[in-house]
């Protein structure tokens, strides 16, 4: 078999439901052979009922509480059968030729981890990879608003090598992810690709970014609030920077917690008390 496609779901019914009948759309001509493995982390939407009635070919993994996206896709590797692996969020429309595009380049490309370039759904570009996570691109993003002028999160309209791309599109063989070690389920949600890129390139593997292959990515749609986010990424990266760059934990936690009190003063002045709450709670997992 030439490719599985690995999709955790987490009460997005509607959306995983776009996202598949896009691979079976882009693929219903392909001579690619492959399989499609959802992992529904205990939704409570609907949704198993659905994939179960208008999809009973993708094979199903169903899981008694939200176990996370790194547990989840590590769940679908252990019983995929391709030779190559798409991680691939539930909110990803694949466009046409797609996927297609995605496997022939990692076959050029042997021993790399390959990403697409994303769109928002109004046809915006998303910014879907970037460099290294070194304490100056922390820094960058944190403080100059450096994603907004991509420079630490960029779409460039050329193949080129890159630190990261996108977990919601991460195509890889079976053999490689095994090799780095599969996903570090310590990581709920959040920095999970950037973790597992990392090791991959000290073990020498390439990660590319190609922007011939296209897919909508919606975004954001496994986040359980808007606290989220903010709450995951200060435990996601006070995480990596431990397991990885363990000298520099101690710049890391400054950092954090130089942003932290920024946005809390700015939430106090202007009377946003969410914004406190949402800092507050980041700044107690520093």
């Amino acid at each position: 078999m030439d490719l599985s496609i690995i999709i955790p779901s987490f009460n997005t019914k509607h959306l995983t439901t776009r996202c598949l009948r896009s691979i079976v759309e882009t693929l219903k001509r392909s001579t690619i052979t492959y399989e499609i493995i959802v992992i529904d982390n205990a939704s409570k939407d609907g949704s198993v009922e659905v994939l179960n009635k208008d999809f009973p070919q993708v094979i199903k993994i169903l899981n008694k509480e939200n176990a996370g996206y790194g547990t989840a896709n590590n769940q679908g590797l252990k019983i995929a059968r391709g030779t190559y692996c798409l991680m691939l969020n539930s909110d990803i429309d694949a466009l046409n030729g797609s996927l297609e595009t995605l496997l022939s380049f990692a076959k050029d490309h042997p021993k790399s981890f390959v990403g697409g370039k994303l769109y928002n759904e109004d046809g915006s570009l998303q910014s879907s990879c970037g460099p290294g996570f070194t304490p100056g691109y922390v820094f960058l993003m944190l403080f100059a608003q450096a994603d907004k002028l991509n420079i630490t999160r960029y779409s460039p309209d050329e193949v080129k090598r890159v630190g990261w791309v996108s977990g919601a599109c991460l195509l890889g063989t079976r053999k490689s992810f095994y090799d780095i070690g599969l996903f570090d389920q310590g990581i709920f949600m959040y920095m999970d690709e950037i973790e597992l890129l990392e090791r991959a390139r000290k073990k020498g593997y390439k990660v590319w970014f190609t922007p011939h292959a296209r897919f909508i990515h919606t975004g954001a749609a496994s986040s359980a609030s808007s606290r989220s986010p903010v709450k995951n990424i200060f435990r996601g990266l006070m995480y990596f920077y431990r397991k990885h760059y363990p000298r520099h934990v101690s710049i890391l936690k400054c950092m954090l917690i130089i942003k932290g009190r920024i946005a809390i003063a700015v939430g106090n002045i202007f009377g946003k008390k969410d914004l406190v709450d949402i800092y507050e709670e980041g700044l107690r997992l520093v």
